[in-house]
């Protein structure tokens, strides 16, 4: 019988679905009960062996290596539902590790799967550091990098600096001249170098402009509490790195009695929904993250089976990356308010 057996005779004798089977096989989430029932079919049947040989037979796994920074993202919600729609269809599954934020987490994680056998890896990175870059160059796989970039290593990316600059160009035009940046450190590049230095570049094109900055974590909570660090500089606008930076800095003006946009207008980037149920409703930009995610997937199975590309990521093309939303957290100041459509 160990010559024949397949995942559905597995699942037969294990009295469970092939998805589950599946699952158990590629580290998935499996209940206990369930688990030992297909460990028991699998002894019985000596399909792990047959499973292993012929992954070395075809030298392919059909798993895919996915590292996050975090779960509690509605960016990375958004992203993995992309990778899904590509993965699911080309008979892909995705193995998922978290890095908590931590780039030395990162590597261990990518360490891990190159070990594991799977076919390719994707990785939405807090930062890409020289041992990334060793490691993706080194490895027998395609190692894909998402949300930073490098020229030494495969990404793809949002134009955080041209999102920045939009947004500075539009409050400049409305008349802002005193802005806070409330956002995350440098060690994020992304976010925390080329968001703010584009929004800078945008906004600051006279001497009477200025922007100070406070530096926060991504969480609400944290966000909450450097808010009345950003007030105390008494700008007209708080423009915040991330939306969910902007709902805590929302949450402690409401609890000041600060009203927005009457008394201070606040910005974010992301373009989350609950943005446009907050009162007053959230102006941002809103990033395409479910489009990045299918096409970072495509592009990793496309190198994964040493082709082309059936498309061409330009990330400089912000029309199909990004979306200015403009709502009603931002108030025009004296005669330099202009409505956003001179910016389309």
């Amino acid at each position: 019988m160990e010559q024949n057996v397949t995942i559905l005779d597995v699942a037969r004798l294990a009295g469970v679905s092939k998805s589950t089977v599946s699952r158990y096989l590629n580290g998935g989430y499996v209940s206990v009960e369930k688990a030992e029932q297909v460990r028991r079919a699998i002894d019985e049947t000596g399909f792990r062996s047959n499973f292993f040989a012929r992954r070395l037979k075809t030298k392919t796994s059909q798993l895919i290596g996915i590292v996050l920074p975090r779960m509690d993202s509605v960016s990375v919600g958004r992203l993995l539902a992309g990778v899904g729609s590509v993965l699911d269809p080309a008979g892909y599954q995705g193995i998922l590790l978290v890095s908590q934020l931590d780039p030395q987490k990162e590597i261990e994680h990518i360490e891990s799967l190159c070990q594991q056998g799977v076919d390719g890896i994707l990785v939405d990175s807090v930062a890409i550091t020289d041992a990334h870059v060793a490691l993706a160059q080194n490895a027998r796989i395609p190692i894909l990098f998402t949300g930073q970039s490098r020229a030494e290593v495969h990404c793809l990316k949002i134009d955080d600096a041209a999102a920045g600059y939009m947004m500075g160009t539009y409050l400049r035009q409305m008349g802002h001249r005193r802005a806070v940046f409330v956002g995350v450190t440098d060690a994020d590049h992304a976010v925390g170098v080329e968001r703010r230095q584009g929004f800078e570049n945008g906004f600051c094109t006279e001497r009477r402009s200025h922007v100070d900055f406070v530096e926060t974590g991504f969480d609400f909570l944290s966000a909450y509490q450097s808010a009345g660090k950003a007030c105390a500089f008494h700008p007209t606008v708080l423009v915040c790195a991330t939306d969910g930076i902007a709902l805590g800095v929302l949450r402690y003006l409401h609890e000041c009695a600060i009203r927005v946009p009457e008394e201070i207008s606040v910005v974010g980037f992301g373009g989350y929904d609950v943005g446009a149920v907050v009162y007053p409703a959230l102006t941002t930009i809103a990033f395409d993250y479910e489009r990045l995610g299918k096409e970072a997937a495509e592009e990793l199975l496309a190198r994964i089976a040493h082709r082309a590309p059936a498309f061409a990521w330009d990330p400089f093309d912000t029309g199909r990356s990004m979306r200015f939303v403009e709502r009603e957290s931002v108030r025009a100041l004296g005669t330099g308010g202009r409505h956003l459509r001179r910016l389309r």
